[in-house]
């Protein structure tokens, strides 16, 4: 795996003084994926043009999760960069891909916290100049992604993306105390569909479903099934035959 995240994760393991642990990994967890071997996914992935771009500011160790879905959207979108963010210092390389000509960045978070006149709620297909949209999304707990944008002086002259969606979260790796909260994959196939890029989004949106099918049986010790209708989904969105029960080779819980 060489994308963005994976990159920023050796890096940020790399750095630190002690190891990182996940739990409920006992037994091991791939590399690719995050998950434990049994309950791997990397098989399944799939990836989609898309015209828009994803930044995210990740926080501390939030690259470091496995229940973090800014992996999921790296594994999706060709163009996906990931910086640590960091309160007294930005990355030079981050600055310079909102700088880029290229692109049209749009910070995505909720309008009822920002000035009216940074608001927009559409993101228009061809912005002028033929630049592309790039979503910044700060990828992290609430109250780190308010410290990011609070804090984050280089974000404050970009436009902010308000959503607006009329579905409830289907995130349920961690506890949430709003279901309106959405996980980082979500808002992100959301933006994409805004962008014009609905195959990009919607195969983001069934690789999010499967991963978590294949996180929450791992996390319960549970038999993973592959013949779902969410594998089903992704295998007609993706062209892959569907799987179908028994195709599940080394799915049985180890634990």
């Amino acid at each position: 795996m060489s994308h963005a995240v994976a990159r920023l994760r050796a890096a940020r393991l790399a750095a630190s003084s002690k190891p990182f642990v996940a739990r409920g990994g006992a037994g091991g967890r791939c590399s690719g994926c995050r998950l434990p071997h049994a309950w791997c996914v990397c098989d399944l992935q799939p990836q989609a043009a898309a015209r828009a771009g994803v930044c995210l500011l990740m926080g501390d160790i939030e690259m470091l999760k496995p229940s973090n879905t800014g992996w999921l959207i790296a594994d999706v979108v060709p163009d996906t960069w990931a910086f640590a963010w960091q309160r007294t210092q930005a990355d030079p390389a981050l600055l310079a891909l909102l700088a880029d000509p290229q692109w049209q960045p749009y910070v995505v978070f909720p309008g009822e916290f920002v000035e009216p006149a940074r608001v927009v709620a559409s993101v228009p297909v061809q912005a002028p100049g033929g630049r592309r949209p790039l979503f910044v999304l700060l990828d992290g707990t609430w109250s780190e992604a308010r410290k990011m944008f609070r804090k984050s002086p280089y974000l404050d002259g970009l436009p902010v993306l308000s959503l607006q969606p009329g579905q409830l979260s289907r995130y349920r790796l961690r506890r949430s105390a709003r279901e309106d909260h959405f996980c980082t994959a979500e808002v992100a196939a959301l933006c994409l569909e805004l962008a014009g890029d609905e195959p990009a989004a919607e195969r983001l949106d069934a690789w999010f479903d499967v991963f978590s099918h294949h996180y929450l049986s791992a996390r319960r010790n549970l038999r993973l099934a592959r013949d779902t209708p969410v594998h089903a989904r992704l295998a007609a969105l993706t062209g892959r035959a569907p799987l179908v029960e028994g195709d599940a080779g080394g799915s049985e819980p180890t634990a």
